[in-house]
């Protein structure tokens, strides 16, 4: 997804960040299409929120949500909006913002406009591969001017977001129902694995060790581990915002231009604008991947990179204390505009860094709490005087008995890296 369709506020991007971390990770159609209608309604404070579908054999919208401020499903909807904004829409598949209908030359002659009373009004199309699939419409009928520009694109980009995730649990349904993706599916699962390395070659002095769980068949995680020269050795950890076959697809398009541009870069940040600036060439479907890409060279330097990653923890050993490296960036594939930060680090003989997905620190147990950070660092903490090996088995055991039998939700990556120091 690029800027180039709208632009959304600064103080929105993190809720279009929430909004499509939690889209990306339902495949339930229903749950979907009422949390989108909610945000929308919540974000532009508007009286009430539709959201329409295009039945593909017929190619008539239909309503699937109708909703109020309070939440409470509307029972009429078709009487409900302005066709006439509808009508137009369709037709121009462009974003409609009216400050007051009543007075609008575009719709005053719309009778529903003058019936309802209807004021400020906000619709935008839901377009996935260029086609219209449905639409979000909400509007006021007692105030007017409630909605402006930042409104529309912010609305806009909900769309955006919601058409991939709608397209996706369209997909897995009919998939589920019919069976006929499963043998597709658990071919893709191998070779997923066989692009994720299973040996690396690790730089004199170093221990490194790492893990990949999928949550479903296949997966948008990813980690990589290389040798850029004798002197320094690449460390990747990654996660999708996504699922399913088309997470593993940007998977491994993501890891294979971010390796070869890591050998043609001498900076991690340098590779990473390069990786986000090819990405965003060809990624139109809105799915974006947050990475943190680390550099250790002979001497214990560590030099890193985060792109929207979690943050990844750091071991001292000579204080047996640990600490979180920075936040930092924005996910690669999402904005042409990548601003990045080197973080310097010098590691001492045994110190632990720890990278990791969110499945990790969010997997939940039956009473939905959260793994969490401390729990991380207190095992870490605990192995710290073990091999990398050791720690991340430690950690992976910690996380296995925290979650018991409750279902696990996310992908889940782990890669620990020890420094000993030896040459």
């Amino acid at each position: 997804m690029t800027d180039s369709h709208f632009s959304v506020e600064p103080e929105y991007l993190q809720l279009l960040y929430e909004v499509t971390r939690y889209l990306n990770s339902s495949l339930e159609l229903g749950p979907v299409l009422d949390y989108v209608i909610d945000r929308a309604i919540e974000v532009t404070r508007a009286e009430r929120g539709f959201l329409m579908l295009m039945d593909e054999q017929t190619g008539k919208l239909h309503f699937e949500v109708a909703r109020g401020m309070n939440r409470q499903d509307l029972e009429t909807p078709a009487f409900e909006v302005s066709t006439t904004v509808i009508n137009q829409m369709m037709g121009t598949q462009e974003p409609i913002l009216t400050s007051n209908a009543l007075y609008d030359k575009r719709f005053m002659g719309g009778e529903s406009v003058i019936t309802k009373g209807l004021r400020s009004i906000l619709c935008v199309p839901i377009m996935v591969r260029d086609q219209m699939t449905g639409l979000i419409y909400v509007d006021n009928r007692i105030m007017a001017g409630m909605f402006n520009e930042g409104h529309r694109d912010l609305l806009a980009a909900f769309a955006s977001q919601a058409g991939i995730a709608i397209e996706n649990a369209r997909l897995y349904q009919v998939a589920v129902e019919k069976g006929r993706m499963q043998r597709e599916l658990e071919m893709a699962r191998n070779i997923q694995q066989g692009l994720l390395p299973r040996r690396v070659k690790t730089l004199a002095g170093y221990e490194v060790a790492f893990d990949w769980y999928a949550a479903r068949e296949v997966a948008g995680d990813f980690y990589d581990c290389f040798l850029l020269d004798e002197h320094r050795m690449g460390v990747v950890v990654a996660d999708v915002a996504d699922k399913g076959a088309p997470a593993a697809i940007f998977m491994a398009v993501a890891r294979s231009l971010l390796r070869g541009n890591a050998f043609s870069h001498q900076s991690p940040d340098e590779t990473l604008i390069s990786t986000n600036r090819l990405l965003i060439q060809d990624a139109t479907g809105g799915i974006f991947v947050t990475i943190y890409y680390a550099i250790f060279d002979l001497d214990g330097g560590l030099y890193g990179v985060n792109a929207g990653h979690n943050l990844p923890l750091l071991y001292r050993a000579n204080t047996q204390q640990t600490e979180w490296l920075p936040r930092g960036g924005r996910p690669l594939g999402w904005f042409d505009d990548l601003p990045t930060r080197i973080d310097e680090y010098q590691l001492t003989p045994g110190d632990v860094v720890v990278f990791y997905t969110d499945g990790l620190t969010e997997a939940e147990n039956l009473y939905q709490e959260p793994f969490g950070d401390a729990r991380l660092a207190e095992i870490v903490i605990q192995n710290a005087d073990g091999t990398a090996a050791h720690i991340k088995n430690a950690i992976l055991a910690a996380v296995t008995a925290f979650v018991g039998n409750a279902p696990v939700l996310d992908d889940l990556t782990l890669v620990v890296v020890r420094y000993l120091g030896e040459k």
